[in-house]
């Protein structure tokens, strides 16, 4: 069964990573079992002094959910060893109904792929001669025990028997006269000599110092034809095979790692399919091994497995727009959408839950989901929602509060036995962003973007007790905010600083100089504002922003 990942947006605040943890659980305890607490971002430190506080571990990383080659491949790999035979393959090959077989080495690399059309044309080779005039359709490589092995023969006499080596067969079917002119055209020590119960042909071979003599039919060979085997250093082989399978079979005796073809196609698990699908299907290759991190084997994919469907879902929570949501959700199917902001621009393929309401924060509407559907709520999941409940309201004092916010903290504060007041005053004094992290990190720990009539830019913030820390910083953040202005080719971004405070706050602008020019608020330096009873990004500032965006616009046309 696939997860239903509950996730909030990228880069997380305390509402989204805390609605998220608390609407999985609401999801698992009506009956979805499969839902899994998600984030697309690190935590900060007031985040995890929240879930520090109340004993919950931070939600599952997943930086993308576009659909992986892990999710389509095939996890179950037959395989063979390098040193397995052709036999052995093929045995596997047939069983299994496989033209392909990947070949892996002791620590799981592949080593290359063994095709089916590739052995039979080894096994059965056109019949071409050889510089030396033989045909190589009698010259095959193995060792003895390979030999012995593929044949289900017993080796009687044998030295060197692990060594591979090349060998050329010959068929002791004919009169002894004509076995021994024959004998003499070739090099005694790299002959295989197979035969029946021809005793005459037995002895000539052995007096004459062949590699290797084969006694087919199941045959047992007399002892003085063992002994005089040992004398003259003669491998002796008995297969219970005719002498027509036994030919046959010996060429199946060589080690895969001589058949295999070295040459192939291979992805990481982790690939984006979108991102590996013109390679594979433009190639000549028809699977591919799929290797993890440290290069080992841990799938085998095919063509056809990039026509599976992928059964990855999403609840998003605290965000409705595809721009801040998590890397390849317009990849995958959106269930369900549970919110507190502006309505932004996303289609869905079918009808969804999308619970949208104007209160203060995302746990609000996770918390009133347990009340309303008479769920029990345990104790940490209430004070995680009660977390979440006063980040983003200010305990109560941001514009977006509503009377709902202020109800359901109430029962927040009973369930968790939690005092909000004092909680709140911990919070945020559990960690300055200002104070513990590097400017380009700061002003993009809590950043969303946005689009308003294809015009694209962000809009950060931070919440501190007291500007001290920003005046002492405030150069090195206007600098991080272009760069990452630039780099995200933003028309503008913006960072709000908050004071928890004095419900008060400091806006840092960069980007076009023509909408900057828009913005009315006291300008105390280059960039910086200041804005009495300001502490919404939200209902305050994103709306005056895209004001300021139409103005401009309109200034542009009139001027055009």
């Amino acid at each position: 069964m696939s997860e239903i990942l509950v996730i909030g947006h990228k880069n997380p605040d305390t509402d989204a990573i805390c609605s998220a943890i608390g609407y999985a659980e609401f999801k698992r305890r009506t009956g979805m079992s499969e839902a899994v607490a998600a984030r697309c971002g690190d935590t900060n430190d007031r985040i995890d002094f929240v879930l520090k506080t109340f004993g919950v571990p931070a939600p599952k990383f997943v930086a993308d959910v576009s659909p992986k080659i892990s999710d389509v491949m095939q996890r179950k790999i037959l395989s063979v060893r390098p040193d397995a035979t052709a036999a052995e393959a093929l045995r596997l090959m047939d069983e299994k109904n496989l033209r392909l077989l990947p070949v892996l080495d002791d620590l799981q690399k592949c080593r290359g792929l063994l095709s089916l059309f590739k052995l039979s044309k080894f096994l059965f080779p056109a019949v071409n001669r050889s510089a030396n005039g033989q045909h190589n359709s009698r010259e095959i490589v193995s060792s003895l025990s390979g030999l012995a092995k593929t044949l289900d023969g017993q080796l009687l006499v044998g030295s060197d028997g692990e060594r591979e080596e090349e060998l050329i067969l010959m068929i002791g079917a004919m009169g002894l006269e004509s076995f021994t002119t024959r004998l003499e055209k070739f090099v005694p020590e790299k002959l295989c000599v197979i035969v029946g119960d021809r005793w005459d042909i037995q002895n000539v071979a052995i007096r004459e110092g062949v590699r290797l003599l084969i006694v087919t039919g199941g045959l047992s060979v007399e002892p003085k034809t063992i002994e005089a085997a040992r004398k003259n250093n003669v491998s002796v082989i008995t297969s219970p095979h005719d002498t027509a399978t036994t030919a046959s079979l010996c060429r199946a005796a060589v080690s895969v790692s001589h058949v295999l073809n070295e040459e192939f196609l291979c992805f990481r698990e982790t690939a984006p399919l979108a991102a590996v699908r013109d390679e594979a299907m433009s190639s000549g290759y028809q699977a591919f091994p799929v290797l993890n991190s440290e290069g080992q084997t841990v799938g085998i994919l095919s063509k056809t497995d990039f026509l599976k469907t992928v059964s990855r879902k999403l609840i998003l929570v605290d965000h409705n727009e595809l721009s801040q949501a998590v890397q390849g959700a317009d990849e995958v199917e959106i269930i369900e959408i549970i919110d507190h902001h502006r309505i932004g621009a996303l289609a869905t393929q079918q009808p969804i839950l999308f619970r949208n309401e104007p209160v203060g924060s995302t746990c609000t509407i996770v918390a009133d989901c347990f009340f309303r559907n008479g769920v029990e709520m345990p104790r940490a999941i209430a004070g995680l929602l009660l977390a979440g409940l006063v980040s983003d309201t200010l305990n109560l004092t941001s514009p977006t509060t509503t009377s709902r916010d202020a109800e359901i903290l109430k029962r927040l504060e009973a369930l968790s036995e939690v005092n909000a007041r004092e909680f709140t005053e911990k919070l945020f004094a559990s960690g300055s962003l200002l104070t513990l992290k590097p400017a380009p990190q700061a002003v993009t720990t809590d950043c969303k973007e946005y689009a308003e009539n294809k015009v694209k830019f962000s809009v950060a913030q931070i919440e501190e007790i007291g500007f001290e820390q920003f005046w002492k910083r405030k150069e090195e953040l206007l600098a991080a905010l272009e760069d990452y202005r630039a780099k995200s080719a933003y028309h503008f971004s913006s960072l709000l600083v908050t004071d928890v405070t004095t419900q008060s706050s400091l806006l840092l602008v960069v980007g076009d100089e023509k909408f900057i020019k828009r913005i009315t608020y006291p300008r105390r330096e280059t960039g910086i504002y200041l804005l009495l009873d300001v502490v919404s990004r939200k209902k305050q500032l994103l709306p005056y922003l895209t004001h300021c965006l139409r103005e401009t616009e309109k200034g542009m046309k009139a001027q055009g």
